[in-house]
């Protein structure tokens, strides 16, 4: 058997049925045939907004993972700016301190 649905719309509309000496109603089979296309009429509905949903969250998803990305990209290049500061302060700190004890000195 094969997945999925079988039946569309259009199948369960046009069906019918043989009818014999003893069948059944064929007003009770057609309104009864009458609330299973509604249904899977509002099946597909359904279908159709969760699959607008899902792409959607997808579409979001891989803005938000690329986000997540540049951010850790930002954080790396901050974390190697922060030795670079650091290493260019101490240089500061060193010459400010040599300028102070050499001028002492002379």
């Amino acid at each position: 058997m094969k997945d999925g649905i079988v039946l569309s719309i259009q199948d369960i509309l046009e069906k019918e049925f043989k009818i014999d000496t003893r069948g059944y109603r064929l007003q009770e089979v057609d309104k009864f045939l009458d609330i299973i296309i509604k249904d899977y009429n509002e099946y597909n509905n359904i279908i159709k907004s969760l699959e607008k949903e899902k792409k959607a969250l997808l579409e979001e998803n891989h803005e938000l993972k690329q986000e997540v990305r540049d951010l850790k990209s930002s954080i790396e290049a901050v974390k190697h700016g922060e030795k670079e500061i650091t290493n260019v302060d101490l240089l500061r700190r060193i010459s400010q301190l040599e300028k102070i004890i050499l001028g002492k000195e002379q």
